[in-house]
């Protein structure tokens, strides 16, 4: 991922992310002629492994590129560039729409003005709209249901809430100081921001009902985004995550050694009612830059950057199990679908380590290009991508084997990767 604007540099590994060039400032991209060569010869006959699908079946892997102003499209049918496309300037993220059809790209822009978001539409892999919204945003999150966005807007210290059918802003909430990422809980109850600068955690209620979208009245058991509590004390707050159940959430604070488990508040249904609270703060190695959560939510496992080591958190009790050596800065993790691997990107090689959960010990590593970052698998799981920041390509590696099977160009400065699988009529 790219830079996120603040008044001071704390470690942020996905802040890292930078093209690679040779003195000449030509992109040094090792291994990509090979790889693509051999592609050919890999793509014509699939492997037993690889999934049979559909005629009219399709999935396609979405990166943004930060220094080209493009987003890069990926067949992941036939494992091969569909195409690139232009969007708008410095792109730092994208996302998929879990309902529709739909890709969202964040435009950061430049310092001095707003960004917007890039709407593409997937059947035709082409950009179909642009919403406004303010300055330098850097992050979108998707409710459940696909029907409204949440964009924090790094430069204006503020969150967009987006009406993803009307192609419009609703609502804008002020939050703390430079918000990196704002996501929205499972229940879509509540929406946690990060303000990285402002070290410091805002839980807002979201407040937003299909009623307020078309310009009527709020429905009676709905009111308008409203702050709800601020969580102070998280240097270098940067990612988040929830629980699957919306019940906790987890925190890292970059700039420390610790990350922060909230209870996130409860009405009184099945359980008593309870407040927003802070729970505990959790020692973890040096700068801890992202969470990934397994998907029983059991376990939260943490890239801690400066200490090339993850911790495991028991996400029930607040324990942290434990601390593993994996790469040099480790930056993104990502757990298969079956809570069995965490594959982990180490940002200052070309290699992506491997960690067997129940075994607890590192269970070797691939190696792919320089500087590999954002990951993602395809929707069936046999593929993993990794997006490789300096070398400006993406991975793409076989689960059954953990091997490299291609190296694929991208844009320069690539920094994030969707992927969105659907059937034509």
């Amino acid at each position: 991922m790219t830079n996120l604007p603040s008044k001071s540099r704390t470690p942020d590994a996905p802040s890292l992310a930078r093209p690679y060039r040779d003195q000449g400032g030509r992109d040094n991209r090792p291994g990509v002629v090979v790889f693509l060569f051999s592609l050919t010869l890999l793509t014509a006959c699939k492997n037993h492994d690889f999934p049979e699908y559909p005629a009219n079946y399709r999935e396609f892997a979405y990166v943004s590129n930060g220094g080209s102003n493009t987003v890069s499209i990926f067949d992941v049918v036939n494992v091969r560039l569909d195409r690139e496309i232009q969007v708008g300037i410095n792109p730092t993220g994208v996302t998929a729409n879990p309902k529709s059809n739909e890709i969202y790209v964040v435009n950061s822009g430049l310092p001095q003005g707003n960004g917007f978001i890039s709407v593409i539409n997937t059947e035709q892999n082409a950009v179909v709209a642009t919403i406004p919204v303010h300055k330098q945003p850097y992050f979108l999150d998707v409710d459940a249901e696909g029907d409204f966005a949440y964009v924090a807007n790094t430069g204006s210290n503020s969150v967009s809430i987006l009406d993803l059918k009307a192609r419009r802003e609703i609502a804008v909430v002020g939050t703390g100081e430079a918000p990196g990422v704002a996501k929205i809980s499972p229940d879509g109850k509540t929406l946690l921001v990060t303000n990285r600068s402002g070290n410091s955690v805002s839980l807002l209620n979201p407040g937003i009902s299909p009623a307020v979208a078309s310009g009527q009245s709020p429905a009676p058991n709905r009111a308008f985004p409203s702050l709800r509590k601020v969580i102070e004390g998280c240097p270098g707050a940067t990612d988040a995550v929830f629980l699957p159940d919306s019940s906790k959430a987890f925190v890292a604070c970059s700039a420390s050694h610790q990350i922060l488990a909230i209870a996130i508040a409860q009405q009184a249904t099945k359980v008593p009612a309870r407040a927003d609270a802070l729970e505990a703060r959790l020692d973890v190695g040096r700068s801890p830059v992202h969470l990934a959560l397994k998907p029983d939510g059991g376990e939260v496992f943490v890239s801690n950057f400066d200490s090339n080591s993850i911790s495991e958190v028991i996400t029930t009790t607040n324990d942290v199990g434990g601390a593993y050596l994996m790469g040099s800065h480790p930056v993104r993790g990502l757990v298969s679908a079956d809570n069995s691997l965490l594959y982990e990107s180490n940002f200052s090689s070309q290699e992506i380590s491997v960690y067997a959960i129940d075994d607890g010990k590192r269970a070797g590593s691939i190696h792919v290009g320089d500087g590999p970052d954002a990951l993602a698998f395809s929707t069936r799981g046999h593929l993993l991508f990794a997006v490789d920041a300096r070398s400006g390509d993406l991975a793409v590696i076989r689960t059954s084997t953990r091997s490299l099977f291609t190296l694929l160009p991208t844009g320069r400065m690539p920094n994030a990767i969707a992927v969105k699988a659907f059937r034509l009529p």
